[in-house]
């Protein structure tokens, strides 16, 4: 990952149980947050309005909630 890389899409350590779902589970938790925190500043910037906020998160929460089905964490 290139210096860029890291500071636009920074990424934790995983520190609880190992198991590759967890870490499949985690990796997939930060990326929901990612990107839960670019569509904030969209709206609070006004570049989006609240419904459609609201809409982009309530499918990101669909597709975590799917993944941790598929992943029977």
């Amino acid at each position: 990952m290139s210096a860029t890389s890291k500071f636009i899409f920074p990424r934790s350590r995983y520190y609880g149980t190992f198991t590759p779902e967890n870490l499949v589970f985690n990796a997939n938790l930060q990326e929901f947050s990612h990107r839960v925190s670019i569509i904030c500043a969209l709206e609070t910037g006004g570049k989006i309005s609240s419904q459609e906020a609201y809409a982009q998160v309530a499918d990101l929460w669909q597709q975590l909630e799917q993944s941790k089905r598929n992943l029977l964490v």
